[in-house]
């Protein structure tokens, strides 16, 4: 197999970059990085599992069967898309509680009216 030998255009991609400060060059490389990131973290905002919100409530302290529970109780009601952790924490910050309580109050079918809005 041949390989194409590529030019040596290293000096002539270097001049536009070549006056800035190190402060420059660092805003330019985070501003590159959120734009080629940015198609990713819309799909991660828009897009989501039950297996992705099942995980998140694992790592709040559900356990597994809970959150499974939780998980499709907030499909059935068609919540899902919005985050069952962010609707766990918002719930637990209205009342003064522990998002794993908040959880917990909805396993006990409470509150579900308050997340419907």
């Amino acid at each position: 197999m041949r390989r194409t030998q590529r030019p040596d255009d290293f000096e002539s991609r270097r001049a536009p970059l070549r006056e800035l400060s190190d402060a420059e060059l660092r805003e330019r490389f985070w501003s590159l990085a959120r734009l080629v990131v940015a198609p990713l973290v819309e799909q991660a905002r828009t897009h989501t599992t039950p297996a992705i919100e099942r995980s998140v409530l694992l790592r709040m302290g559900f356990s597994s069967a809970e959150a499974k529970t939780l998980v499709g109780r907030l499909h059935e009601r068609g919540l899902l898309g919005r985050g069952a952790g962010r609707l766990v924490h918002e719930l637990a910050q209205r009342h003064g509680l522990t998002p794993r309580d908040a959880g917990l109050a909805l396993l006990e079918d409470r509150h579900w009216e308050e997340l419907a809005g």
